[in-house]
């Protein structure tokens, strides 16, 4: 279990370093960043809730998603200034599309995917 953790914590970089990358690429389409970004927060569900059935890590991952797109469209001061932060930008987003809802569920269903792989591998 461990060494799954390992594996995830891992995967966690690699999704937020690629994600950081895709926003210094011209050439790269936004909405790479987005499904990057939902990749990871796929695979945080998996480190924190390892032992959950995956079922219930996607449902989790795309609500957490899902919440933090829709919260864009609470316009308050407060929150407004921290979306002008990087640190807001990147975990809070700046303005609600409802593509991005897309982009996240293709991002955990990859998440998915690359999971299965990983269990897959591991078992042989």
């Amino acid at each position: 279990m461990d060494r799954l953790r390992v594996t995830y914590a891992c995967l966690i970089v690699i999704a937020i370093s690629s994600g950081l990358l895709s926003r210094h690429f011209s050439f790269i389409p936004l909405f790479i960043g987005d499904i990057l970004w939902a990749l990871m927060v796929y695979f945080i569900m998996r480190f924190l809730f390892i032992d959950k059935p995956v079922k219930l890590i996607v449902i989790t991952s795309l609500l957490f998603c899902y919440i933090i797109e829709f919260s864009q469209l609470y316009k308050a001061p407060w929150i407004n200034n921290l979306r002008h932060t990087l640190f807001g930008r990147l975990v809070l987003g700046e303005g609600f599309l409802w593509s991005d809802l897309l982009c996240y569920t293709i991002g955990i269903v990859f998440g998915v995917w690359i999971d299965r792989l990983i269990q897959q591998h591991s078992t042989t």
